[in-house]
């Protein structure tokens, strides 16, 4: 059933009286269930699963991945499942929505723990309490859901912005419920073979589970000799490594450096694929060109320069070059600075993000609007909850900032008249674009608490954490409202959700980042010299910690050649953005994605681009509508991508836990 909606001539000549009239009368379904007790468990529980994915990749890559179909698919087979079996009730279109809504909200709450807050740690060396943690995110978390609800009813109610991210999920329920449910069965099944395909991949290249199957389940320790389990090696190239040693065969350099030493590893890594899938051939291009550029060319030029050395580590001994020390030493500089100068030059391409947005807010209310005579008074978040609640959560985060981080109250207090500005530019791109430049704006924060005080990091980074977070929940929720709008739903349960989720991604993550990326030693300390290896690399933390350095430090410590990187960096950026404006998106290079492509492991941007590329190739030989492969490699693009990402990293967890076990 196809989705019913006013047209342009009716947006812009009707009042918003008007517009919520015929939304009451003819889209709301205020008898239907939506956030019941059995929507709300399942997007407790599937928002958990979903954020734990959420945060493993973000670690590996940086990027947010977005878990709301995922979750509405797999909600809506779940039940189909159980309703067929005769053990449930239908499963209702608003309860999937609220379902979606729940989950969502749990995967954005891990986007601080990858960035701002891992930067830090890793600036000051500090390992945050894990309770702080969480009483922090929760907080300017919900200060983001309370500073959404006074712009919904302007943006989505009036304005009927289009919000296409969330627009895609009320499509997707839409034709589930209304259309072909046989389809939404199939990507059902589809992720759920590859999942199961992916995690049984994963569990033969994972020692814990090697470990666990052959040595405490199978005994094969006891009789068959075995002193280490067996696994298959997910770097192919070992097993060449290890022939060319027994049998002298070539090694491969670059100006006499060793090609391991480099990170130039061939790695088949499930999880990069899938990600690959999503993010597109152009983008996976971009990063494979910046990790060429900075591996194979740069690296081995400032190595035989000096320019990258073998440091003195604080206990005295010598730290070997590998990627992490190539990155740290030299090539982080340019890279952020390719990243941030092409996000800011993205964000000012679009000026009508910015004029939209401030002229849509300062338009007077129609005089039809009255109180008295608002139809959905009893189903909206009432704006008296984020008057009173706006004002006493800010004072929450800054005062909770303040204490755990030792940030000036004068910093984080000034930091707050920026959340309103970066919030409203947020929510328009969202609505615009379902892009949220989160990324750019934050460095706006960072730039201005830096140039009040740059004797402490956390004084740009935790101001500029807590206004992007706040931005960004903002703008999602009201993403995740859209679809709700469309098919009826009461928003005040849609905001109910949101923070139930919020809670989930907290209560999910918070632990698991401690396990995976912070485990304690055999003394019961943690350190963050174990946070970034080849296979988490922290590149959102590592630009956040880089912009944060060159605040404090200034440019003068770094060599010759670095700064002269940046200058070629930065023009660049803009140049590479530019013929983006002229050929209207269709160049086929992005600078943000060019220096995403430096910060991550050469390994995970080959198997992210060989993923890219696998669609992109299926893709094209499969163009005629209503084909099996367009069904398998198009139309469930996501799925499949979703399968892959998914099974690798619940196994990867898995992995983790059982070692900490074991």
């Amino acid at each position: 059933m196809a989705i019913q909606q006013l047209t342009d001539e009716q947006i812009r000549s009707w009042t918003r009286a008007q517009k919520d009239e015929w939304w009451f009368k003819n889209i709301f379904r205020g008898d239907m269930a939506q956030l019941s007790l059995r929507s709300g468990l399942t997007g407790f529980l599937l928002g958990g699963i979903l954020a734990a994915t959420a945060l493993y990749i973000g670690a590996k890559t940086g990027i947010g991945i977005g878990v709301g179909l995922t979750s509405v698919i797999l909600s809506f087979a779940l039940f189909k499942v159980l309703s067929s079996a005769g053990l449930a009730n239908d499963y209702t279109i608003l309860e999937n929505n609220c379902t979606q809504s729940i989950a969502t909200a749990a995967g954005y709450a891990v986007m601080p723990m990858i960035s701002s807050l891992s930067a830090y740690m890793l600036i000051t060396e500090r390992i945050i309490p894990w309770w702080q943690m969480m009483i922090w995110i929760i907080v300017v978390s919900i200060l983001g859901v309370l500073v959404a609800f006074p712009m919904k009813r302007r943006f989505i109610n009036e304005e009927q912005l289009p919000f296409p991210e969330g627009r895609a999920s009320g499509v997707v329920l839409d034709s589930l419920y209304n259309g072909d449910a046989g389809e939404g069965m199939f990507k059902a099944r589809l992720l759920g073979w590859v999942a199961g395909g992916t995690a049984a991949y994963q569990a033969i290249v994972s020692d814990g589970w090697m470990k666990l199957l052959q040595f405490k389940i199978l005994r094969m320790d006891q009789w068959a000799g075995m002193k280490e389990p067996w696994v298959l090696h997910e770097r192919l190239d070992t097993y060449y490594y290890q022939a060319a040693v027994k049998a002298e065969l070539w090694l491969p350099k670059i100006l006499g450096t060793d090609f391991r030493v480099l990170g130039l590893r061939f790695t088949l890594d499930a999880a990069m694929l899938g990600v690959g899938g999503l993010m597109g051939i152009a983008v996976a291009t971009s990063c494979l060109l910046g990790s060429f550029l900075n591996f194979a060319v740069l690296a081995p030029l400032m190595i035989q320069a000096g320019d990258i050395t073998q440091r003195v580590a604080p206990n005295g001994s010598l730290v070997p070059i590998s990627r992490v020390e190539i990155v740290n030493q030299w090539s982080l500089w340019w890279a952020v600075t390719m990243m941030v100068v092409g996000a800011l030059m993205g964000l000012l391409a679009k000026p009508e993000m910015f004029t939209s947005a401030f002229k849509s807010l300062g338009k007077k209310k129609a005089a039809a609007e009255a109180p008295g005579k608002d139809l959905l008074a009893h189903i909206e978040v009432p704006l008296w909850v984020s008057y009173i609640g706006v004002p006493i959560f800010s004072l929450l985060g800054a005062w909770v900032t303040h204490l755990f981080f030792g940030v000036p109250w004068l910093l984080a207090l000034a930091s707050l008249p920026l959340i309103f500005v970066l919030t409203v530019i947020c929510t328009n791109a969202m609505a615009l674009t379902s892009w949220t430049p989160t990324g750019a704006l934050s460095k706006i924060t960072q730039f201005t608490m830096g140039a009040i005080d740059r004797s402490n990091p956390a004084s740009n980074l935790l101001p500029a954490g807590m206004t992007s977070e706040i931005a960004s929940n903002a703008a999602n929720l009201l993403s995740d409202i859209k679809p709700g709008y469309m098919l009826g739903g009461k928003p005040r349960h849609q905001a109910v959700g949101h923070v139930i989720g919020i809670f989930a991604g907290v209560m999910a993550c918070v632990p698991l980042f401690y396990l995976l990326f912070l485990p304690a030693d055999a003394n019961g300390l943690r350190s963050t010299a174990s946070m970034v290896t080849d296979q988490f690399a922290f590149p959102a933390a590592l630009q956040w910690k880089g912009v944060a350095e060159i605040i404090a430090k200034g440019l003068s410590g770094l060599p010759a050649s670095a700064i002269t990187a940046m200058i070629i960096a930065a023009v660049s950026a803009v140049l590479i953005e530019l013929a983006r404006i002229v050929t209207k998106g269709r160049f086929p290079l992005s600078s943000v994605s060019i220096g995403l492509g430096v910060v991550l492991p050469p390994e995970s941007v080959l198997a992210m681009f060989l993923g890219a590329l696998l669609f992109w190739i299926m893709g094209r030989r499969n163009k005629a509508p209503g084909s099996k492969g367009r069904r398998i490699w198009v139309d469930g693009c996501e799925p499949i991508c979703a399968g892959l990402i998914s099974g690798a990293a619940l196994m990867g967890i898995g992995n983790a836990i059982i070692n900490v076990m074991l």
